[in-house]
């Protein structure tokens, strides 16, 4: 069973950076497409970015594109999510998730695994 673990998230001023890590345990994810997710409150989750495997394809929503990053080392079975010039609106919880199937982390359906999540605020 593949166990999730994020951290890096806490909080920023307005135009600020993290960078976000997961860390995969208890199985091998190195051939897993992995994605990462955000829930603001009162808000359903919604998509962020992900990549496959090999780190060649990437997609992003379009609140990401230009100001995030995913990234991944394999040999160290962790993915990243670089944020910068962050925005109060990005102020959620971030998720990362893991499934052999990019298309199912990109239309976020029975998606594999997840991870408990870290807090991002951006402050104003």
């Amino acid at each position: 069973q593949v166990q999730l673990v994020e951290s890096g998230g806490g909080l920023v001023q307005t135009g600020g950076s993290l960078r976000l890590s997961c860390v995969a345990s208890g199985g091998t994810v190195s051939t897993y497409a992995m994605g990462w997710f955000r829930q603001a409150p009162g808000k359903e989750r919604e998509f962020v970015a992900v990549g496959t495997w090999s780190g060649r394809t990437t997609a992003y929503a379009d609140s990401a594109k230009g100001r995030f990053t995913i990234s991944r080392d394999n040999a160290k079975n962790t993915v990243y999510l670089q944020m910068n010039s962050l925005k109060p609106e990005d102020t959620a919880v971030y998720y990362c998730a893991a499934d052999g199937n990019i298309r199912t982390l990109q239309t976020m359906t029975g998606i594999s695994y997840w991870g408990q999540g870290t807090q991002v605020t951006v402050s104003s």
